[in-house]
């Protein structure tokens, strides 16, 4: 009988692993804290993306569009590498425009 609980309770624990939003090494950032340029942006992209679908984003100013990087990796078939992939995206342009901020993924 005490296996069965413990099996039991590994199963319900491997479940909510698998449906629970894996919590990666990156910083993320909400939509709603988003400059209203690149909340638009996101919006244009938003019918391409699913789920493994991730953006990331840097900004120095709410106005400036030269001080501002957002980069999403949309065609994707692992969510971890479209963090990954979004994440580099957005570090390259960051470098390329100067931005101070570290880039974060954008979360819904």
């Amino acid at each position: 009988m005490n296996r069965f609980k413990y099996l039991v309770y590994v199963l319900a624990l491997i479940g909510f692993a698998v449906v629970a939003k894996p919590i990666g090494p990156y910083p993320s950032i909400q939509l709603s804290e988003l400059p209203d340029p690149l909340r638009s942006v996101w919006k244009e992209l938003k019918p391409e993306m699913d789920q493994m679908s991730h953006c990331a984003t840097a900004f120095d100013s709410h106005s400036d569009g030269e001080k501002m990087a957002f980069r999403c990796s949309i065609h994707i078939k692992m969510s971890a590498e479209g963090e990954r992939r979004a994440m580099r995206y957005c570090e390259e342009k960051r470098q390329e425009k100067g931005i101070k901020m570290p880039c974060k993924l954008v979360e819904e």
